[in-house]
Parts: structure tokens; C-alpha cells; sequence
């Protein structure tokens, strides 16, 4: 009974959160980037927080149990993916203003590649958002004794509450935490018990396999394969390019993506290690992926094994709000926004359209029983088929409109063809896609001329978007320093 006051009290602040979000969101930019006022603990706690799902929690348990200390492989490419996304991307979409993917190629390749990388973003962010709605519910099926689908909607319903109320100032402020019911369930408590349960580290090594504490244990491809599809993927992620605009300042920005990638590399480690002790103390698991229930429920007591199933419902929460108000902003503001003017502008509107995203996501994880083949599919397509004209937009001037819509059919297509011939899980359609993507890319745009008012926009160049209540820059600002909010 104590386990599951902890798992209602915790879906109960979620959802205070989302009626204090709700309070602050008045216009648009609140609701869609928190009115770009996170300062580095909030903003890197959120960042943290969306890139740590179901599949990084449960997910790098399971790896660690089946490979040990290489089972963070996975992670790690994702926290590195985030740090790249500071390091290389954070000043010119900061200062630029842009915020999601489709509106960065829109606004220099124009409309035609707004609309084909917005159809590939929604589809991405939706059905990795249906991932983390299953997973929910998988997890309230063992502690509340319930339904599958009665859990599913559970889930989903305390997560369009404080969404929808608040937008990503409610998602930001559970996400903050979130982002402490992970740290305090996985550092302070999952890992050092599991630890000591299993013998510690001495005795850990004397029972398992010799390969279970070596870096490439879980194989050279399948690490090269992690990278391909989750740091280039990541780079590319509509709730990450989201996220980098609620810091109020470009220095926040950059450097507490980086954070958030060093905290995400340890939070990944934790896991593996989590499960290479759990597979000392339960050898004979028929699942992998029950590794982490099964090893909290043997090391913890009441209470805390339900702050720990919390963590689990925290990483998958706080991820799936992040997917899915990402899929509605594109909606609103790459798909609808263009065709209904300052009428889909406003914080009503964002709130239908986020609530729309939902039900279509609730009903598709009703249908579905598991996602991961619609995952994979949308994944490798975003990389195969965005990464390098994304790039392009902002570093190579010389890139043309024609260029863009050839590598993103290039790539699209070649990575459908190897996903055909080579199989759904395998490595080759994201890096043939990407190669497709990047010869299609540089060929056309060398062979065709830059389109005025487009092909030579200078992401450098464009105003900074103001914050809730400050003056739009004026049009001779254009081009000036960064704003005094970033400096």
C-alpha cells in the first residue's frame, strides 16, 4: 500500500504543476519555450530530463544485464548527441529564434522542405511519444494490479493535464521533478544497493563474464550503429531544438546542454552497472527488460521501491510531454500557422492542437502493443533524411533549395530501400540513407544557384526573438551583438 501512495502522490504533483504552469503561460511563446526565462538548473534539468526516457531507464538496465558496463552505450550516444546540440547548434538557433526543425529549413529553403521535414518530425516525436505512453502503462499495470490499457490512460491523462494546462512551463516544472526522482532513485538508491547486494565490485567480477566490464563488450557494430542513430538523431530531435530556447540566455543554452550530456554519460553508467548487478543476483530473468522492476523489488523496501517505480514513471513521462508538445508546436507553428495567420497563434490554439497530438497518440498505443519497429522507422528516416540538409542551413551558404529537397528524397528513399533488403533492425539504411542524403545534398546544390530571399539567409542575421513583455528589436538591430539577456 505504501508504494502506491508514493506513485499517487507523484502523479498528483505532476499535476499541481501543470495548474501553477497554467498561471504562467499568457501568450504563445509561454506555452511553447517557457518565455525563454530557464536559468541553468531548470533548463538543464529539463534538458536531462527529456532525453532520459523509458528506453535510457528500463532500457539500460536491460542492456546492462545482458552486457554489462558497454550496456550505457546506447546513452552515451544520446548524451553526447545532447552536448553536440550545445556545442555546435545552441548560438545560432538561440540567436536566431528558431525553435523547431521544419521552421529552420523553411526559412531558408523555403516552404517545400518546411512541409516534407515536418510530416518526418511529427511522425518521429508522435510514435516515440506512443513508446513512452506503452511504457507507462506497462509499469502502473505491476504496481496497481490493473489493465494494461486502464494504465496506459492513466498515464496519458495525468500527462495532458499539466501539458495542456501549462505547456512547457508546466512540462518544465515537473520535469525539475522528474529530474530529482531520477537522481535521488538512481544514484542514491538503486545503484549503491544493488551493489552491495550483489557483493560489491570485487565479487561482481569474480561471477560474471570477463566481458561484462569491457567499454566494447556489447560489440564495435552495435556501438557504431547507437552512434549513427541516437548522436545524429539527437542533434536533430524536435523536443531538444525546443528545449535550447526556454534558457534565457545563449550561455545557459550551450553550456547546460553540455551539462545535461556529462549528468546524461553517469545517469547511463548507473544503469549498466544497475544491470550488470542485477544479473549477478537474478541469472535465470526469461526477459531482460524486467531487470529493473525485478531488482528493485529484491534490494528495496516498501516506500522506496515506490519512489524507485517512480523514477521509472518519471523517465517516461517527462519524455513523452516533451515528444508530444514538440509534434503539436510543429503543427501550429510549420503546418497550420502558415495557412491561418495570428488566429493559430495564440495559447488557445497551441492547446488544442497539443491535445489533438494526444488523443492521436493514446489511440495509436491502444492499437499497438509495441512500437519498436515504427520507432526505429521514424528514427533512422529523421537522420537519414534531415540531418545533413539541417547542417547545411546553417554552415554552408553555398546550399540550394533543390539541394535540400534532393537529399531529403535521396536519403528518405535509400534508407526505405536498405530497411527492405537489410532488415528493419539493421545498420545499413541509416548510414546509406545519410550517404544518399549528403551526395544528393552537395550535388544538386553545386549544380543549381542559391534562390533569393532564401539560399543566402544567414542564421547570424536574423533578430533574436524578445521574451514575454520586452519590445520586438527594431529592424536596424538585425545583425548586432546578442541581446543583454545573453551576455
Amino acid at each position: 500500500m505504501a508504494d502506491k501512495l508514493v506513485i499517487l502522490l507523484y502523479l498528483a504533483v505532476m499535476i499541481l504543476a501543470g495548474y501553477y504552469g497554467m498561471r504562467r503561460s499568457r501568450t504563445s511563446e509561454d506555452f511553447a519555450i517557457a518565455g525563454r526565462r530557464l536559468g541553468p538548473f531548470m533548463y538543464t534539468s529539463a534538458m536531462s530530463t527529456v532525453v532520459l526516457g523509458a528506453a535510457s531507464t528500463v532500457g539500460g538496465v536491460s542492456l546492462g544485464w545482458q552486457y554489462g558496463v558497454s550496456g550505457m552505450a546506447l546513452v552515451l550516444a544520446l548524451a553526447l548527441g545532447i552536448a553536440a546540440i550545445g556545442f555546435f547548434f545552441a548560438g545560432k538557433l538561440f540567436r536566431s529564434g528558431v525553435y523547431t526543425v521544419p521552421d529552420a529549413l523553411g526559412r531558408r529553403f523555403g516552404g517545400s522542405s518546411r512541409v516534407m521535414s515536418s510530416a518526418i518530425v511529427v511522425f518521429y516525436t508522435l510514435m516515440v511519444g506512443v513508446g513512452q505512453i506503452i511504457g507507462i502503462g506497462s509499469v502502473l499495470t505491476v504496481v496497481f494490479d490493473v489493465t494494461p490499457t486502464t494504465a496506459a490512460f492513466i498515464g496519458w491523462a495525468t500527462i495532458m493535464v499539466y501539458s495542456v494546462a501549462g505547456g512547457m512551463w508546466s512540462i518544465t516544472l515537473t520535469d525539475v521533478v522528474q529530474f530529482l526522482v531520477k537522481t535521488v532513485g538512481i544514484f542514491c538508491l538503486l545503484l549503491p544497493l544493488a551493489v552491495h547486494e550483489a557483493g560489491g565490485f570485487g565479487t561482481m567480477r569474480e561471477e560474471l563474464p570477463d566481458d561484462f566490464f569491457s567499454p566494447t563488450g556489447i560489440g564495435i557494430g552495435t556501438i557504431g550503429a547507437y552512434f549513427l542513430l541516437f548522436f545524429f538523431g539527437f542533434m536533430i530531435d524536435q523536443g531538444n531544438w525546443q528545449r535550447l530556447l526556454t534558457a534565457r540566455s545563449e550561455r545557459v543554452a550551450r553550456w547546460g546542454a553540455v551539462a545535461s550530456g556529462g549528468y546524461c554519460a553517469l545517469y547511463g553508467l548507473a544503469g549498466a552497472l544497475i544491470g550488470a548487478a542485477s544479473r549477478a543476483l537474478l541469472p535465470n530473468l526469461d526477459n531482460p527488460d524486467d531487470a529493473y522492476a525485478s531488482v528493485a523489488s529484491l534490494v528495496l523496501p516498501v516506500g522506496l521501491f515506490g519512489l524507485v517505480i517512480a523514477a521509472a514513471l518519471a523517465a517516461s513521462m517527462s519524455t513523452a510531454s516533451g515528444l508530444l508538445i514538440g509534434a503539436s508546436t510543429v503543427l501550429t507553428n510549420d503546418v497550420l500557422r502558415p495557412l491561418g495567420g495570428a488566429r493559430l497563434a495564440s495559447v488557445r490554439a497551441n492547446r488544442i492542437a497539443l491535445f489533438a497530438v494526444g488523443l492521436v497518440a493514446l489511440a495509436f498505443s491502444f492499437a499497438l502493443d509495441s512500437v519498436v519497429g515504427a520507432v526505429t522507422v521514424a528514427a533512422d528516416v529523421l537522420a537519414a533524411a534531415l540531418l545533413v540538409p539541417v547542417v547545411g542551413a546553417m554552415f554552408w551558404k553555398r546550399s540550394t533549395t533543390a539541394g535540400a529537397v534532393a537529399g531529403v528524397l535521396a536519403g528518405t528513399a535509400a534508407c526505405v530501400l536498405f530497411m527492405v533488403v537489410s532488415g528493419l533492425y539493421a545498420n545499413e539504411p541509416v548510414a546509406y540513407g545519410m550517404l544518399a542524403c549528403l551526395v544528393a545534398f552537395v550535388g544538386v546544390s553545386l549544380a543549381t544557384r542559391p534562390d533569393p530571399g532564401t539560399g543566402d539567409l544567414d542564421f547570424e542575421d536574423l533578430p533574436e526573438l524578445p521574451a514575454a513583455g520586452e519590445p520586438a528589436p527594431a529592424p536596424a538591430a538585425q545583425g548586432a551583438a546578442a541581446s543583454p539577456r545573453s551576455a
